[in-house]
């Protein structure tokens, strides 16, 4: 469910995309990109990776017949993430004018500093609620209830995007109000979409608290733990992991800092660096991200059975598990990574316009295959906290972060705005080759399996890669993306269905879909029905 909710959130998060960027362009993309690279970093060091410590807090607690120890966790956490919330929306709210600094080049004038202020400062609110609020998510997934965490982060998405675009439309075409006016509501957004959440958790708390209220009043033992020992076992379960869930906003900060003066450094003007700015960075990610977040949904379904293994000390059931993780990354992930870039100025198009296309698209096109990498990235990290070496994540990230920083102006000068897509695949890359090593010395995981078969899907992938080039080439005969938003879609779809069939049809025939996904695909036995065995 919780999969499932993340999934939906995330595609209505790009499906917003669209009428947004026909309202504000790449510009409006680039100031709504200042203000939610530091919103989202403090978000996660606000919160400290406490919600999820919660949640295994309270499953425990329960599991032992200790209510109330539970209960006091919950309010003791909502009064620690009241504090972090504050005292994030002060750092924001008050060092926005430093941070509009930063991440602006230096020929701007006063009132383009103003505007980015502006808008870091409207979402800054949003980081009083959030904290407390994801707090009363973990409560509730701690007694196995996914529901009330799926509910409201999907109706906070989908309030957060109809007062966006709502207000975004009124400023512009009724009060012909600036970009920066509307981009500041837009950013807004994200504290009344917090406060919807916030309803639908109060009235999930009203319904359950008699039951919760008995359970507490029926138990005959409570462990009697002080403050700061709950806060010394909740920290400790939360460890050095906020920093990973934060990998993609700290190294899209290195862009968000550097960019825009690299571009300036190299002769380009403010309006060209800021569309490249989000059409790679902002509009293009979008599209990146949504095969990511199903692939990693999937492949971290796994961890609670790799962190059994790896307690219990089953070693043959630990590597299966861990070979099964990272390659379904590589099944779902490569093939979707390389068709988008294939297929790039189509996909660019069809959901953004012609605009600037060519440029826009062959932007998507290097920074397509990065998702791999952040997906490998969190994949491979989450097996490090499953086999007790989380700590080494943070180093892995920390050398990551250094290529980017190192590399990302010297590539945009010598190669432009692509420059920075390759130093981010670059950094990324270096992230998730020391987790491998770091999983490999530590268990002497055997990589036979996983480079076999990472190999064949690379095959499968330049097969599909053919296919697609022809097929694309085919319609170009009579159809003209250049030209026609609405051929791109017909090319764009066309090559996505005929590229995904074929490669769904190889990874089936030869069995590999089978041998990864751990069973047969029912639904693809009806249709291919005895064509996959032998």
């Amino acid at each position: 469910m919780l999969t499932g909710a993340t999934f939906l959130s995330k595609f209505l998060g790009m499906i917003y995309l669209i009428p947004f960027q026909e309202l504000v362009g790449e510009r409006g993309g680039a100031l709504y990109l200042y203000a939610y690279n530091p919103y989202n970093i403090l978000i996660s060091i606000s919160t400290l990776g406490v919600p999820l410590a919660v949640s295994k807090f309270v499953s425990k607690y329960n599991a032992l017949g200790d209510y109330e120890t539970g209960r006091k966790m919950l309010k003791y956490g909502m009064q620690l993430m009241a504090l972090t919330g504050l005292i994030a929306f002060l750092t924001l709210f008050f060092g926005a004018e430093q941070v509009a600094k930063w991440s602006i080049t230096e020929g701007n004038d006063d009132a383009a500093l103003g505007n980015v202020t502006n808008v870091i400062q409207m979402v800054s609110f949003a980081l009083l609620i959030i904290p407390s609020m994801s707090i009363v998510r973990g409560f509730f997934q701690g007694y196995e209830s996914m529901a009330p965490t799926a509910l409201s982060q999907v109706l906070e998405q989908i309030v957060r995007i109809i007062f966006l675009l709502v207000a975004v439309y009124i400023v512009l075409n009724v009060f012909g109000g600036s970009i920066s006016t509307a981009v500041g509501f837009a950013t807004f957004a994200a504290f009344i979409g917090a406060i919807a959440s916030c309803i639908v958790l109060f009235g999930y708390w009203k319904k359950r608290k008699p039951y919760l209220d008995r359970q507490v009043n029926q138990q005959e033992f409570v462990y009697d733990l002080t403050k700061k020992d709950m806060f010394k076992e909740l920290l400790g379960y939360a460890g050095p992991f906020v920093l990973v869930g934060i990998a993609t906003p700290l190294y899209q900060m290195v862009d968000q800092f550097t960019f825009n003066d690299a571009m300036f450094a190299s002769g380009f003007t403010r309006m060209v660096s800021e569309g490249a700015y989000s059409a790679l960075f902002l509009y293009g990610h979008k599209l990146v991200i949504i095969p990511v977040t199903l692939a990693i949904g999937l492949s971290l379904a796994l961890l609670p059975a790799i962190t059994s293994s790896f307690t219990e000390n089953k070693q043959t059931q630990l590597f299966q598990q861990i070979n099964q993780a990272l390659q379904i990354v590589m099944l779902l992930i490569l093939p979707s990574v390389a068709g988008l870039a294939l297929l790039s100025n189509e996909a660019y198009a069809s959901f953004y316009g012609l605009q600037h296309i060519e440029l826009y698209g062959s932007l998507l096109a290097w920074y397509a295959p990065v998702g791999l990498g952040f997906a490998l990235f969190t994949v491979s990290s989450s097996i490090l906290q499953g086999i007790n070496k989380q700590n080494f994540a943070v180093i892995s990230l920390a050398m990551g972060l250094l290529v980017k920083a190192g590399l990302n102006i010297p590539f945009i000068m010598i190669l432009d705005a692509k420059g920075a897509a390759i130093a981010t695949g670059l950094a990324v890359a270096t992230a998730v080759g020391l987790n491998v090593w770091k999983i490999k010395s530590s268990l002497e995981f055997a990589m036979k399996q996983l480079v076999k078969r990472s190999l064949l899907i690379v095959i499968f992938t330049v097969m599909m890669l053919l296919v697609v080039a022809l097929a694309k080439w085919l319609l170009e005969t009579s159809l003209n993306p250049q030209e026609s938003r609405f051929a791109s879609v017909i090319v764009l779809i066309s090559g996505v269905g005929i590229g995904g069939t074929f490669y769904l049809w190889l990874a089936y025939q030869s069995t590999l879909l089978e041998r990864v996904i751990g069973g047969r695909v029912k639904v693809l036995d009806r249709f291919l029905k005895g064509s996959g065995k032998g």
